[in-house]
């Protein structure tokens, strides 16, 4: 083994919904201090509330929505991997992990030599890693002896179209708690409330930047800072940057779940269902003792909640449970 070199390897993006804050989690997911037993629901602290330490258990379960955002987080990944980084969609391959999430890889004899340093720059691009929005186009200019402010277009290329279309995502969606989150005065966010429609009217032209007084350079700033973050993508990062990286096989099955990693279509991926595609061990049942499992759908059927109880489910469900650790085969 020590003679032998490293060649190369794919580039790889690993998308998990462990890393994508969801409102399901609390509904769905527990975790258990290692240290002192502590028990609560959701995402894990980074340090425990009770004792302080930094490991748990966790039980993660896939639902309706975390397989969402992970997916969006990879089509997301897929447009900057194809239109920023010029790759065609030949050259990728996505599929799903049989889990909670997504695996992207770049297939391209372009990328394979890349060591870890290199990597990690492609991670920080596609994470918007300190990006500032003043530097894609965000700042005053002079127009006909005046300083006006501008913004990047939601056409423009790389990043500063990210952040454009990031902005307009924002002003389109976002909430008054939402907007106060990113450290935006009451006054500014009852303005931009009141000016919705034309602000987002003025996209048709040059784009929101100065046109209405009283939001000023800072709060665009702001707002355009968190357009970044709306446009990222939420990755596993150590998977990118590990050149000795072991992926999960296409049809092999997921440990945690009894779900199989499958292909996912490039074309057609906003309407792949995972939870009907990675189904196996479509015929038989079992009959187990459940101790607590949330309520969850495979295929067209859905199941539970149960707590401390007996019933006979179809062999699918029936392994989710075991692999699960939620349940035991009785006879």
């Amino acid at each position: 083994m020590r003679t032998k070199g490293w060649i190369g390897a794919d580039l790889i993006f690993d998308i998990d919904a462990d890393h994508i804050p969801t409102p399901c989690a609390k509904a769905h997911d527990t975790w258990i201090c290692s240290n002192c037993g502590a028990i609560g629901s959701g995402m894990s602290h980074k340090k425990c509330p009770t004792c302080g330490e930094q490991k748990f258990n966790e039980t993660t379960w896939p639902c309706e929505i975390c397989l969402e955002s992970a997916k969006v987080e990879a089509i997301k990944l897929i447009d900057i991997l194809t239109k920023d980084f010029g790759f065609s969609p030949g050259e990728l391959t996505v599929g799903f992990s049989g889990h909670r999430g997504y695996h992207v890889h770049v297939e391209s004899e372009e990328v394979r030599p890349l060591d870890s340093m290199a990597r990690k720059e492609i991670v920080d691009y596609v994470l918007g890693i300190g990006l500032e929005a003043e530097f894609h186009g965000l700042g005053e200019r002079a127009v006909d002896g005046a300083r006006v402010l501008a913004g990047p277009g939601l056409d423009d290329l790389g990043w500063s179209g990210r952040i454009g279309r990031g902005t307009y995502d924002l002003l389109l969606t976002a909430s008054s708690e939402e907007l106060e989150k990113i450290g935006l005065r009451k006054n500014v966010i009852d303005t931009i409330t009141r000016n919705k429609e034309s602000l987002l009217e003025s996209w048709r032209e040059k784009g929101p930047w100065g046109t209405i007084k009283g939001i000023g350079t800072e709060n665009w700033r702001r707002i355009a800072q968190y357009g970044v973050e709306k446009q990222s993508v939420k990755i596993d990062t150590v998977v990118t940057t590990d050149i000795h990286r072991l992926i999960r096989l296409t049809n092999t099955l997921h440990g945690k779940t009894g779900l199989k990693k499958v292909e996912v279509p490039m074309t057609g991926i906003e309407h792949f269902d995972p939870l009907k595609s990675a189904v196996t061990f479509k015929e038989g049942t079992a009959t187990v003792l459940v101790s607590a499992a949330p309520q969850f759908r495979l295929g067209n059927e859905t199941y539970g909640p149960y707590k401390e109880q007996k019933i006979e489910l179809s062999m699918a469900a029936a392994l989710l449970l075991l692999c699960k650790g939620a349940a035991e085969v009785v006879g």
